[in-house]
């Protein structure tokens, strides 16, 4: 639609600094219905220069003619019965004020501190609920240059039991690594670690049960990898693993207690002020 362009540039030129109502500039039409000047003057950013307003100025004139034509065609091909929203448009009107309220009353109220004993005692009364849909491990890795001179220091330290020499191996992995994972007290996924490590297997089960402490040449790499810990599928999730969707289904449930709550006291009070009847 290049005729927009001109009454465009007049009016960037203009630079919205205000609309002469006495004069205000058409800037398309569509039968009966007429855009004004004044209904772009929130369209453009202030920190838009010309050639992005100009765009944006476009793109808003063409979609308002487009919507227009559109419209004016649904209306002249359906029937008048097709047209009565009126209903639909309260009700969600309706709805759209009890969830901006809901939305208030919960940001205002919540409590969204769970504690460890709460996340527990959920855990502890719905284990049937907490079962497991993939492996998971407690592992820690490192991969690196099979060159690098500290090649034997680096094994023993890695598969050391020694705490000191855990925190040699740190040390030494920020020098000579380039991926590695050390958090081996946190439950994460297997399929997450094999995103990471060129492991083969087609049953991970059978893997993790005959493999604690593994090595992994892939020119020019090589991988240290040590599993302390692993679950299977299928049996039940632990704890730890579980706490941030737990502290989610309770503060959820705080979220409908609170709901319900505002609703009762407010049938409630209005029932004793006689606020409504039923007949």
């Amino acid at each position: 639609m290049k005729n927009f362009l001109f009454p465009v540039l007049i009016l960037l030129t203009s630079c919205f600094s205000g609309v002469n109502k006495s004069s205000e500039n058409i800037l398309a039409r569509v039968y009966k219905e007429y855009l004004y000047e004044s209904e772009l003057e929130d369209v453009v950013p202030q920190e838009a220069n010309p050639k992005d307003s100009i765009i944006i100025v476009q793109n808003y004139i063409n979609n308002w003619v487009s919507q227009k034509l559109i419209l004016n065609k649904a209306h002249s091909n359906l029937l008048d019965e097709d047209l009565q929203f009126e209903k639909q448009l309260e009700e969600y009107r309706n709805s759209l004020i009890i969830y901006q309220y809901e939305s208030k009353l919960i940001s205002q109220n919540l409590d969204t501190v769970v504690s460890d004993e709460e996340l527990e005692t959920y855990y502890n009364d719905n284990l049937g609920n907490f079962q497991l849909k993939d492996n998971i491990v407690k592992i820690y890795y490192v991969r690196f240059d099979s060159d690098i001179p500290e090649f034997r220091k680096v094994r023993r330290f890695f598969y050391s039991t020694n705490p000191e020499h855990r925190d040699s191996l740190e040390v030494y992995i920020e020098k000579i690594a380039d991926l590695f994972y050390l958090d081996d007290e946190t439950w994460i996924l297997f399929d997450d670690v094999l995103k990471y490590v060129p492991i083969k297997t087609y049953n991970q089960e059978a893997y993790l049960q005959n493999h604690r402490k593994i090595e992994i040449k892939e020119e020019p790499w090589v991988f240290f990898v040590n599993f302390t810990d692993f679950k299977i599928k299928d049996g039940v999730s632990p704890l730890s693993f579980e706490k941030e969707n737990i502290r989610q289904i309770i503060v959820n449930k705080r979220k409908l207690e609170l709901i319900s709550q505002m609703r009762n006291e407010v049938f409630q009070s209005a029932l004793d002020n006689s606020d409504f009847e039923i007949y």
